[in-house]
Formats: structure tokens, sequence, C-alpha cells
């Protein structure tokens, strides 16, 4: 329930000009969400919202941008964590080994990423796929996954 309630808090902040708790807190209650102030609050802070600044001078939530790539890098350690256990790159394409059955998860979490570099993802029981723009693109990635292997964050 959290998961999807964050879910859609993102969803109501990217589409929505939502300058107020209180307003998201209706905006929820619309889509069937129904929760207390304090819940949306942690939510907020989770999800790294912000107040920036709309082109009409008001102030409104949004994701921070710099801890959108702090998120990226923390999902990326999850995943890892959870079962990747060895990945390489053969030109554009990375291959990620999993635990079996993992496979999609890690794919689908990848996916969720929306890395600018990587095209698409194809995923087994316990190998995944990245399509990765170009050959620089897909040993970029494995430098930083090897970067993180290395200094112990996954």
């Amino acid at each position: 329930m959290k998961e999807q309630r964050q879910r859609m808090i993102l969803e109501i902040v990217q589409n929505q000009c939502i300058e107020t708790q209180e307003q998201l807190l209706l905006a929820l209650g619309e889509r069937g969400f129904h929760c207390t102030q304090a819940t949306i609050s942690r939510d907020m802070k989770e999800l790294h919202l912000v107040k920036e600044m709309a082109a009409s001078g008001s102030y409104h939530y949004a994701v921070s941008l710099q801890n959108r790539q702090a998120g990226r890098s923390d999902r990326l350690q999850n995943i890892f964590r959870e079962g990747v256990t060895s990945f390489d790159c053969a030109q554009n394409l990375v291959v990620l080994k999993t635990m079996p059955g993992l496979a999609n998860a890690a794919a689908a979490a990848l996916d969720g990423m929306e890395l600018p570099d990587m095209v698409g993802s194809l995923a087994g029981d316990d190998t995944v796929l990245l399509i990765m723009r170009t050959n620089q693109d897909a040993e970029r990635f494995c430098g930083e996954l090897r970067a993180m292997v290395q200094d112990g964050s996954v």
C-alpha cells in the first residue's frame, strides 16, 4: 500500500501544481488513498519532495533533482544487494546475472529508473540483457557497477 501511495504522490506532483500538503491529501483522497497528514509528511521526505518556484511565481512540490540522482544510486545498490551475482558488457549490451527468479525484478527496477543511456531491457529467469545506446554507455554503466562493488556499497 505504501509503495502504491508513494507512486501516486509522485504522479500527482508531476501532473498537478500542488502547493500544500492539504492539497496533496485531497488529491490522494480523490484517488482512493485516505491517510493522515503525518503519513504524507513521511512519504514526502522519503520521496525527496521539495518546494520549487513555478513559472507563475508560486511554489509547488517537486522531486529534488539532486535527490533524484541519489535515489537512482540507492535503488541500484538495493538491486545488487538483493540478487545480482555478476555483470559484463559486450559492445552496447550489458548482461546482468541474478539469483534465480530475480531477473524480472531487476529489469523492472532499472527500467523504472529511466536511465537516459539505456534503450530497454529483456529479462529471463536469472539473466537481464540491457540495451544501451552506445558501446561507451555500456562500458560506463559497467564501470559504475564495478566501482559500487569495489567500494563495498553493495
